[in-house]
């Protein structure tokens, strides 16, 4: 197995801390093979680091890589923290990832999903002093985040996690059958850590698993951080026109491994209120509760485990 590997560059000009992750969930290498390439670039002097310093992680969890699925032993973008307690491969990813992040100002983490859509950012909240995820940065992540490459701009991860985990303890309660799904803390992963520890930055969901194009869409976000956050020197991006922004409000868990859904969705299809999304495996019907995009729809997902989430659009961009 390849063991655990930052590249960190730092010049002599003062500037920020900047943070690029890959292959959190080694079926997602659309990060690694941007990564690779802008590595590449930065040993042969193409591209130029004029201040600050980056470190870059091609691939956080080595063993789901090699495996060439989305975890090792579990999903390390989950109740991401260091620990005492070492059960499962993650926790010694964790014990290492977390300090390293710590240690810079903003993170670029670079994802694809399951199922066919458009490439999306995924952002922080907005400023508060909330007991949920306390956040000062906002607009930094605003300013960038309109600069990454996409269009598509969503919000509302932590707090729609809490609500399902809720959910979660309530049928947990009937069963008996407490899990890490049902632990507050469970939706925490690279983003909300980072945020913890005083920092920023995004989840850049690139494409689908095996798009050819997704590489590219993490590539460009890489250079147009570099170029925003100055660490090189060229132009600021122009921000992308017409930004769609989107708030999540709902995750939806299969309850059966049989819960199947009505059609081949894809993240951000459309669901107007009323729509069949799914049934579940003893004929109930899962309906949209209002005028949604269903967004991570995954039909592969096991019981107790994440089906689908509901946005609505927002005017936060």
């Amino acid at each position: 197995m390849r063991p655990l590997q930052a590249i960190h560059y730092a010049t002599p000009n003062p500037g920020p801390k900047l943070i690029v992750t890959g292959a959190v969930h080694g079926n997602e290498t659309c990060g690694t093979r941007a990564i690779e390439r802008v590595l590449a670039e930065i040993d042969n002097g193409q591209l130029v680091l004029a201040r600050g310093e980056v470190s870059f992680v091609p691939v956080c969890n080595p063993k789901a890589y090699e495996l060439k699925r989305r975890q090792g032993d579990r999903n390390l973008n989950r109740k991401l923290s260091p620990t005492t307690e070492i059960r499962e491969y993650e926790d010694h990813v964790a014990n290492w990832l977390c300090p390293l992040l710590a240690r810079h100002e903003v993170l670029l983490d670079l994802h694809s999903f399951h199922t066919g859509g458009e490439p999306f950012a995924m952002v922080g909240p907005e400023n508060n002093d909330g007991p949920l995820e306390p956040f000062r940065h906002a607009e930094r992540e605003a300013a960038l985040v309109l600069r990454l490459g996409v269009r598509r701009i969503v919000d509302g991860w932590l707090s729609t996690y809490a609500g399902g985990v809720a959910r979660r303890r309530q049928r947990a309660e009937l069963t008996g059958q407490h899990g890490l799904e049902t632990d507050p803390d469970f939706g925490v992963g690279t983003t909300e850590y980072m945020r913890r520890v005083g920092g920023w930055g995004f989840t850049l969901e690139c494409g689908q698993h095996e798009d050819p194009a997704a590489p590219e869409v993490a590539y460009t976000a890489i250079l147009n951080t570099l170029a925003h956050l100055k660490i090189i020197d060229a132009p600021d991006p122009a921000p992308v026109a017409a930004p769609q922004a989107l708030s999540l409000y709902k995750v939806v868990d299969k309850i059966d491994a049989d819960d199947h859904f009505a059609r081949h969705w894809q993240s951000f299809d459309a669901v107007p209120a009323g729509t069949l999304i799914g049934t579940r495996a003893d004929g109930t019907p899962v309906h949209a509760d209002e005028d949604s995009a269903i967004v991570f729809p995954n039909p592969a997902a096991g019981a107790g485990q994440e089906w689908f989430y509901l946005a609505r659009g927002n005017k936060r961009f």
